[in-house]
């Protein structure tokens, strides 16, 4: 179709990932390429490309994609590097700014970044600090358009197993987030099949700048749809 967008999409083997390339199937106007360094199930009914290569070669890959949006849905934890903050830089920087870069390069007009909230450089708090710093970052390659996603608490099946805090966090969330309000509202959590309608959603826009998204934009997004 002539008309349909097309979306390159790294982080395809995370939660959002695999939401995204779900949602992917109800939208029409989207042709969806996927970038990833293993295998991964697609979803029943999924018409897409799966890109597979190292890291290193991601750039590569992007441009193959001819991207007009780029989805950025990488990240790690500090569980899943052993409490090492430079393997934990090496992902949610180094590698989000390498792939940014590779997107303006190829001629993305849009790049779409899943970061978190409270996000911001001078954060006390390590992984916010680092978030904050791509933010940062990121609005000074000058993509025509930006759009910056800062959810909670993701909600939705994760791969291995979770620590008894991580699943307490699931099980309550919906009533915690009942407790917050005001200036807390953003915090509260978001299931992963929302928010890869968010995204999809944002997909395309043709209006320029950055754009900020939290916990009752996500509402705005998909009200308007």
């Amino acid at each position: 179709m002539s008309d349909q967008t097309r979306v390159v999409l790294v982080g395809a083997t995370g939660l959002i990932g695999r939401a995204v390339m779900t949602e992917a199937i109800h939208r029409p106007n989207i042709h969806l390429v996927a970038v990833a360094r293993r295998e991964t199930l697609l979803p029943k009914g999924a018409r897409m490309e799966l890109l597979l290569s190292d890291a290193e070669h991601w750039p590569d890959a992007i441009a193959a994609g001819r991207p007009w949006t780029v989805i950025i849905a990488l990240g790690t934890t500090m569980k899943a590097v052993g409490g090492d903050k430079m393997a934990f830089r090496s992902v949610d920087h180094d590698l989000v700014l390498e792939c940014a870069a590779a997107a303006k390069a190829a001629g993305a007009r849009q790049l779409i970044v899943v970061s978190s909230v409270g996000a911001q450089f001078s954060s006390k708090n390590f992984y916010l600090s680092v978030k904050g710093e791509v933010e940062a970052k990121l609005a000074k390659l000058h993509f025509d358009r930006l759009d910056i996603i800062r959810p909670g608490l993701l909600r939705g099946h994760r791969e291995g197993p979770l620590r008894p805090v991580e699943r307490l966090a699931m099980i309550f969330s919906p009533l915690l987030d009942l407790l917050m309000i005001g200036g807390w509202r953003k915090y509260r959590s978001v299931r992963d099949s929302e928010l890869a309608r968010v995204i999809l959603s944002l997909a395309g826009s043709k209006q320029h700048g950055r754009h900020v998204f939290e916990h009752d934009d996500f509402r705005r997004v998909l009200h308007r749809r």
